[in-house]
């Protein structure tokens, strides 16, 4: 009974010095032990047996990390890389790539790297959030929400959103507004990559019943660090559109040219913003824009508090529709990743 006793100690310790096999040194020279799960936006994500939670840690803070898991993980010249990571001497560390090699890096060198499993949910992220305003006067009431969702691969994702608004008022029209997309983007050397997206849009204010707009082309990433990233991208677009006020629907051809700038060190704090322009190929001196600005907070167990303004600008819309429409929303919301 001792002996059995003795091996199912033994056994047990062994699982759990299995299961908590990662380590971070911080710069206080404080351990934690656990598994390293991801780096994402500044952030350190560690699972401990001893809390119900994730413990979550700026980069900066990280002196040393010694783990067998394997990564994806993304660098600030653009590489991307799969094995296990391991300080050797500050600020120098090691990553051990599947293919055999080994590479020297610096810590800030590495902006992002998640657990490589083979099961589909350790790849995927999904956030939800909704919104609803009511006003006594004239019963105004509004309704919004949206929806996001994506997969990462070592070399590829794939993500696709959705965003929702109703608002009804005594004596007035409805508004309702809808647009989502689903984009792929496949990353190459230097930052490089090439995107393709296929998005929609309707909304009352511009008398849109539906734009289907599908767009392809090559985009960089200017800055890539654990405090921001700033990219650009230019390509072709082709687009169908259903107005109103029209019988059939209108197809053209469109240049595009975007940025987008995210800042995500900022305490439980971050920021992202897009610009992209869309000068039109067939129609003589038409051009659009479209606008988006988010900023969100985060709250305990992945939940968030979350703002956001979207702009679309048509300077030759159709008559009787509104050049410019824009949403602002607020609202509460969780993630999944």
């Amino acid at each position: 009974m001792k002996r059995f006793l003795l091996l199912t100690l033994l056994f047990l310790i062994n699982l759990t010095s299995h299961a908590q096999k990662d380590s971070l040194v911080f710069t206080n020279n404080n351990i934690m032990v656990g598994e390293v799960k991801s780096l994402d936006k500044g952030v350190i994500t560690i699972e401990t047996d001893y809390s119900d939670s994730d413990f979550k840690i700026e980069w900066d803070k990280v002196k040393e990390l010694f783990s067998e898991s394997t990564y994806l993980i993304n660098l600030t010249d653009g590489r991307r890389l799969n094995g296990t990571i391991k300080s050797v001497a500050v600020p120098d560390w090691e990553i051990y790539r599947i293919a055999g090699d080994t590479v020297k890096v610096r810590r800030d060198e590495i902006v992002y790297f998640k657990s490589y499993e083979q099961d589909f949910w350790s790849r995927v992220t999904a956030s939800i959030d909704a919104d609803y305003s009511f006003t006594k006067a004239n019963n105004f009431n509004q309704i919004g929400g949206r929806a996001n969702i994506g997969y990462t691969a070592p070399k590829w994702w794939l993500k696709a959103s959705y965003s929702l608004l109703r608002s009804n008022q005594d004596d007035v029209e409805p508004v309702k507004r809808q647009d989502g997309s689903i984009s792929y983007r496949a990353f190459l050397k230097k930052d490089w990559y090439f995107q393709t997206m296929i998005s929609f849009l309707s909304n009352t204010e511009q008398l849109l019943n539906l734009r289907t707009n599908l767009k392809a082309g090559m985009g960089k990433f200017i800055i890539h660090t654990n405090v921001s990233y700033l990219a650009v991208e230019g390509g072709v677009s082709g687009v169908n559109e259903n107005f109103e006020s029209q019988m059939e629907n209108q197809n053209s051809l469109e240049a595009y040219l975007g940025s987008e700038l995210d800042l995500y060190d900022v305490g439980d704090w971050s920021l992202l913003t897009r610009l992209i322009i869309y000068p039109s190929l067939t129609e003589s001196g038409r051009w659009r824009a479209d606008y988006v600005l988010d900023t969100k907070y985060d709250l305990p167990l992945d939940f968030y508090i979350k703002a956001g303004l979207t702009v679309n600008y048509d300077n030759q819309a159709v008559e009787g529709a509104a050049d410019l429409d824009y949403v602002v929303q607020t609202g509460i919301g969780w993630e999944f990743n």
